[in-house]
């Protein structure tokens, strides 16, 4: 085996800590951006069904106004 200038023999353990460092850090910023998605599509869900009910609120109150004359 031919080592790099620096690299010593044995390093495979230490490559192999660096590998599953990376693969954890990897994983946990794709579950972050996942949560991080579902709450701004809650958000967005929310405020969309928030207008609706405003709006059908209004329209009611328009019916029931217009019902009166």
């Amino acid at each position: 085996m031919v080592f790099a200038p620096g690299e010593k023999p044995g390093n495979e353990p230490e490559e192999g800590k660096l590998q599953s460092a990376s693969k954890q850090i990897v994983q946990n910023a794709i579950l972050q951006a996942v949560r991080q998605v579902s709450q701004e599509r809650r958000q967005r869900e929310e405020a969309t069904a928030d207008k609706r009910g405003s709006f059908q609120l209004g329209v009611g109150e328009l019916t029931k106004k217009h019902e009166k004359k």
